[in-house]
């Protein structure tokens, strides 16, 4: 279960997991569960009064689940909202002019806008923070300050200051679908002095295919500009546009125009030029893959021109980034090395050390929190020196992994412990009715259980010895085993067929006779099994894929 959710209620019931079939099942391989799971449960097949009342219960539930699945109309809505918009009243009426695959197109389309929008509704406004810092007297410390106070302890202490600070906010006004507002502003100060300005624009978009958008600035001088995108063909896409900026020596015109090409499914290059109040002229190809991203640029004009080189390392299963940078132009050279971590679902923790000539030695770490980013350069050293570089390296991972192990990871284990006992308590009935459907499941099976058993035992086919499911802390038969489990024995011999087990990617806490025992936890399946008179073994996790027997599974015995 996942504890992220705002959802403290059971996961709602899975009808693919009761009838242990997979998601993209046809209609016969429902049918097939449909009947197989009526022998046990019809209520014409138990004679006894308690039982019959149970088996009417079950067969109500596998019949429910049948209706759903086997119907293409209600299996579509039930894919794409559950078993909430099965209960949307008229729901089905109106959607049977529609198609299954209709269905599933709209409502996948609904879940993208929606969640669109709850981004922006927590996201909004986007912005920008740097505070650049000038730690340079640590290890560039003056030496001309000798009198009695400066040789003091505290004469001694380094002197760190802030010696820029940049500020910029953007607000966005939907005026409808194809017309959107952005007011934004920034603001800059460096060494006492600075500026700032303010943004109205308004954008329209015309098509898919292009939008044009006209910019008034305030602040250094007013200024007018219009830009516009237009895809030209499937591969070719092109943008640019023009600036009027209104100074006291006059009207400085400027023009930008880029023109972009699909070179592959990932890659693309650009080439763009500007001229008038800032000239340069500049080609660029970026390749990015799943796990690789690659950026090449040459740049020539003002005020510098350069060649840069970048390389990203995607680690998709750590979410880890590493990056690497060289940089070589009029200015000098500048070498980045650093990574990037996502620490929570909307923020991104990044360090980079910056080594360049004549800058020296920088440290920048950048907090991303959905669209807010904050920035830190700090400037340690104006040579490139060794101590500055290892520092820079060695203490901000030292630094994280203390505020990891020490303070977030012991903070989210005890939300999500409370968030848990929440969940157990708010659930206890709903557990309690589960608990009990599931004695009663089994119960029913009995007759079927005896009957697949001796079948197997005739032919020395799948026996299933023992089979338990919860959570599991030892992985063999002499590990240990915590109270939060159930013995499933007679459900998964109940699933053999043809000396064969296949149980498909659910939560095994939804097949008949199961129910879930650690709400909230890791569980496992452990089946201690005999397959042709051979002693068989193994431990699954709960979504993971049931295949029985398999020699892999043999156990030694002495």
């Amino acid at each position: 279960m996942d504890l992220d959710s705002d959802d403290e209620n059971v996961s709602e019931e899975d009808f693919y997991s009761f009838l242990n079939v997979s998601k993209d099942a046809s209609k016969d391989e429902i049918n097939n569960a449909y009947r197989r799971l009526s022998r046990m449960y019809h209520p014409d097949k138990h004679l006894d009064p308690t039982l019959k009342a149970k088996a009417e219960i079950l067969f109500n539930k596998v019949k429910r689940a049948y209706e759903v699945l086997s119907d293409p109309h209600r299996r579509a809505i039930y894919d794409s909202l559950g078993t909430k918009g099965l209960e949307t009243e008229g729901w089905e009426i109106v959607q049977r002019t529609k198609t299954p695959a209709e269905i599933r197109a709209e409502y996948e389309q609904l879940a993208e806008e929606r969640a669109e929008r709850q981004k922006r509704q927590a996201t909004n406004p986007t912005g920008n923070v740097t505070i650049a810092i000038n730690a340079t007297d640590l290890f560039n410390p003056y030496d001309e300050l000798d009198d009695e106070y400066y040789s003091s302890l505290l004469g001694k202490l380094p002197a760190i200051e802030v010696s820029s600070m940049q500020f910029s906010q953007s607000v966005d006004f939907p005026l409808t679908q194809k017309d959107t507002c952005t007011l934004s502003g920034q603001l800059h100060t460096q060494n006492g002095t600075g500026g700032g300005g303010v943004n109205l624009s308004w954008k329209h978009l015309y098509s898919h295919k292009g939008w044009a958008e006209v910019e008034m600035t305030a602040g250094s001088g007013p200024a007018v500009s219009l830009k516009a995108f237009r895809t030209l063909t499937k591969r070719f896409f092109w943008n640019g546009g023009a600036i009027l900026q209104f100074t006291p020596e006059g009207i400085r015109p400027g023009v930008m125009s880029t023109l972009a090409m699909q070179i592959d499914k990932h890659s693309v290059g650009y080439i763009s030029w500007h001229g008038g109040i800032r000239s340069l002229f500049s080609t660029q190809i970026i390749r990015d893959t799943e796990t690789n991203r690659y950026n090449f640029s040459i740049q020539v004009g003002l005020p510098h021109s350069f060649v840069q080189l970048q390389y990203t390392r995607k680690i998709l299963s750590q979410d880890l980034k590493l990056r690497l940078s060289a940089k070589i132009g009029t200015f000098g050279g500048v070498l980045e090395y650093g990574l990037e971590k996502k620490v929570s679902k909307h923020s991104n923790l990044a360090f980079y050390v910056v080594c360049g000539i004549p800058s020296g030695v920088k440290l920048k770490i950048r907090l991303t929190r959905a669209n807010q980013i904050y920035t830190f350069p700090i400037h340690l050293c104006e040579e490139v020196m060794p101590s500055p570089v290892f520092y820079a390296t060695i203490v901000p991972l030292i630094t994280y992994l203390i505020v990891k192990k020490g303070f977030v990871e012991p903070f989210i284990k005890e939300e999500q412990s409370k968030k848990l006992e929440k969940q157990k308590q708010n659930n206890f009935n709903k557990l309690l009715e589960k608990r009990k459907e599931a004695m009663a499941a089994q119960e029913l099976m009995q007759a079927t259980y005896n009957r697949i058993t001796e079948e197997e035992s005739k032919k020395k086919g799948l026996i299933i010895i023992k089979a338990i499911y919860g959570k599991i802390l030892g992985a063999s038969g002499d590990g240990e085993i915590s109270s939060d489990i159930l013995d499933v024995t007679v459900p998964v011999q109940c699933l053999v067929k043809d000396s064969k087990l296949t149980i498909h990617e659910h939560s095994k806490s939804e097949l008949p006779g199961f129910f879930d025992p650690a709400l909230g936890e890791e569980k496992m399946l452990h089946i201690i099994y005999n397959y042709h008179d051979q002693p068989h073994e193994v431990t699954l996790k709960d979504n993971e894929l049931v295949r029985l027997p398999k020699t892999a599974h043999r156990t030694n015995v002495t």
